[in-house]
């Protein structure tokens, strides 16, 4: 507990430091402390968080309390074995996107942007996720939440120049805080019918009716910021805004908050740790549903970071499953279920920060080469990017669910849990949760799809525009947390078992799972096979390098020749009869273009040889333009109208002030 004391302090304190080159007069200099102040503060207060919780002889639960007095209440922070997983992102990813946004910001304009406020920010992003995930008493948890919400606001409007940043901003802050309403109804109804403001100990004395509209208050406060459908509408619109060390933190950390509260939640809303069985469906379809969706409406993207972003949606949706499957095992007392399927959401949850980050980060460092990261204007960078071409591979093959890689041991895990579902009472439950199975290997084989487009579209074939074909070469010194983050996808992998073993013994502390039946046969089962995965991986993964090493040692001493692709063929052959994403993804698109939600439209020149042909392939997301869209213009206009009321007239003020005070005592002596 020391060394996460010492972390809050040091993200608190560098923020502040941060501030002082903002008020500078705007030079490199001002420019350059900014960028250093923010890489040593998150240094430091990441390795401090990561040494509170790796240090050897950690007890399993550590606390500290501290009375603050109002409005601040009870300063009460603990880190039990669920928050540590949480933890790790939030330091690791951190600490990796901030050096590689020092980078990356180095060589920015002091006079286009304020590093000090960018980095202020930043820091307090990680300060308040950091105290979200420890917080134990509801006042300390909303104002951490508040922080964590608005910090990002900031950071996805860097590039505020662009009308479009400041809308994706706009979209974030408003949606962000549509949850928050949420959520602050549920902690005051929460606070009501318990009379506690504790965050940490389970409730036994609510009704069923109050203990359901507390589940749903939550699962809509807490899901708007996890990116579940159809709350969603905010991550494809602010991670292509943002610049990319801040949309891989926000990927792989930020929408982890989410997840923990509905975690945290149901643990706290469960008598005797038992949740009932209809919130264990609803949280599955739900899952489901979003990952789905994700998935479909990643595969009509052409602009990598906004398809990065439905991807996120659909491997939320991944982790929601396994939660949901894990509560249906809990409440019908099938320990097999409940533990794997609550090990493979934690499992996932780490290995998409992981994935995730290295492959926003690569699509940053595409931006920054190439000036796009428009699919149909790239191809080719592998020749002159092959290092950047190898991570970005790399992050692919694990998001694709690909051995030894980590993203195959997580699903893996989450597929035992469904099949499982066999061994249930009913034939319903069975058929639904084999469907569920049915339906993860599909959405498995999209995301193969979708990666194979990702990486062929980006990195292979020739150069489609200038913008890849005058690419800036990077070399591997500005890019190795990229290549830290490719080996732990390969890491996380291949010592899956320790990180089974992790997960599984939070997940018991967080629910009673130790007497259900079929408990012990899981772990042990479950970490036999892991350990068997990795060992197949591992010795394949070595005879390939084997075969790699002899190949590359037979053709040294012969001379090898490079020619165009199909030289033996057509001569005439350019970028304009490449393959482009919405070609590579047509056939999927004739049967799923209604779910994809693509529109085509042709223009050309009237007669038989036109001069001007023009194919354009879209898929706008319907809930932003017919739900959400309407929905925000109804806020804007009532805040407008509320402006009648802001005139500056301080006693009308005061006025205000006192008729709310005589209300309030009204409404409490009725």
């Amino acid at each position: 507990m020391p060394f996460f004391l010492a972390a809050l302090g040091i993200f608190a304190l560098s923020a502040l430091a941060c501030l002082v080159p903002s008020l500078l007069r705007p030079s490199k200099q001002s420019a350059h402390l900014a960028n250093v102040l923010g890489l040593l503060g998150t240094l430091a207060g990441s390795v401090c968080g990561l040494l509170a919780l790796f240090w050897p002889g950690q007890p399993p639960l550590a606390s500290f309390q501290a009375q603050l007095g109002l409005p601040f209440g009870t300063f009460s922070l603990a880190l039990d074995g669920t928050s540590r997983i949480f933890l790790v992102p939030v330091f690791g990813l951190g600490l990796l996107c901030a050096i590689q946004g020092f980078l990356s910001l180095r060589h920015e304009r002091p006079s286009q942007h304020n590093l000090g406020v960018h980095w202020l920010f930043y820091l307090l992003l990680l300060l308040g996720l950091t105290l979200v995930l420890s917080a134990r008493d509801i006042v300390l948890f909303l104002i951490s939440w508040e922080i964590m919400s608005l910090a990002p606001f900031f950071l996805i409007d860097f590039n505020d120049s662009d009308s479009r940043v400041r809308d994706a901003s706009w979209v974030y802050l408003v949606a962000a805080h549509l949850g928050a309403v949420a959520l602050l109804a549920f902690f005051v109804l929460f606070w009501q019918c318990t009379g506690s403001l504790s965050w940490q100990t389970p409730v036994t004395n609510l009704t069923e009716t109050q203990r359901t509209l507390l589940f749903v208050l939550a699962l809509a406060g807490f899901g708007a910021k996890a990116g579940l459908a159809p709350m969603h509408i905010w991550l494809p619109e602010a991670h292509p805004a943002a610049p990319s060390h801040v949309s891989a933190l926000l990927s792989g950390a930020m929408i982890n908050a989410g997840l923990y509260g509905i975690i945290r939640t149901v643990s706290l809303l469960s008598p005797k740790g038992i949740p009932p069985e209809w919130w264990g469906w609803l949280i599955l379809l739900l899952g489901l549903g979003t990952a789905l969706m994700g998935i479909l409406k990643a595969l009509a993207q052409s602009n990598v970071k906004r398809l990065l972003a439905y991807s996120s949606v659909e491997n939320m949706g991944i982790m929601t499953m396994g939660l949901g499957c894990a509560m249906i095992g809990q409440s019908l007392g099938n320990g097999w279920m409940a533990l794997a399927g609550l090990a493979a959401c934690l499992m996932h949850m780490l290995n998409h920060a992981t994935f995730k980050g290295l492959l926003f980060l690569a699509a940053g460092e595409v931006l920054h080469a190439t000036g796009t990261v428009n699919m149909a204007q790239l191809g080719g960078l592998a020749k002159k990017m092959p290092v950047l071409a190898a991570c970005f591979a790399t992050g692919c093959a694990a998001i694709a669910c690909l051995p030894p890689f980590n993203g195959f041991t997580g699903e893996l895990t989450l597929a035992l849990s469904l099949l499982d579902g066999s061994s249930l009472a009913s034939t319903e439950r069975q058929m639904a949760l084999l469907l569920s199975f049915a339906a993860l290997c599909a959405i498995s084989g999209l995301a193969l799809t979708l990666y194979a487009k990702a990486y062929g579209m980006v990195f292979l074939g020739s150069a489609r525009s200038g913008f890849a074909e005058n690419v800036h070469q990077k070399s591997w010194h500005g890019i190795w947390p990229l290549m830290v983050l490719a080996l732990g996808c390969l890491a996380l992998g291949l010592l899956a078992r320790f990180v089974f073993l992790g997960t599984g013994m939070a997940a018991a502390e967080l629910f009673p799972m130790q007497t259900l039946t079929g408990f012990s046969q899981a772990r042990t089962s479950l970490d036999q096979s892991l350990t068997t995965v990795a060992a197949i991986s591992g010795c394949v993964l070595l005879a390939t390098a084997l075969l790699v090493a002899l190949r590359k040692h037979t053709l040294h001493r012969r001379g090898i020749r490079f020619m165009p692709t199909w030289a033996c063929g057509y001569q005439r052959g350019t970028s304009r009869i490449e393959y482009t994403d919405a070609s590579f993804t047509e056939p999927l698109a004739r049967v799923l273009s209604p779910l994809m939600g693509q529109k085509v439209s042709i223009s050309q020149e009237p007669g038989l040889f036109p001069r001007y042909s023009q194919l354009l392939v879209k898929a706008p997301d319907r809930l932003r333009r017919y739900v959400y869209g309407p929905l925000f213009a109804a806020i804007e206009s009532v805040c407008n109208a509320l402006k009648i009321f802001q005139h500056g007239k301080i006693h009308l003020y005061i006025l205000y002030i006192l008729a709310t005070v005589v209300g309030l005592l009204i409404w409490g002596l009725v």
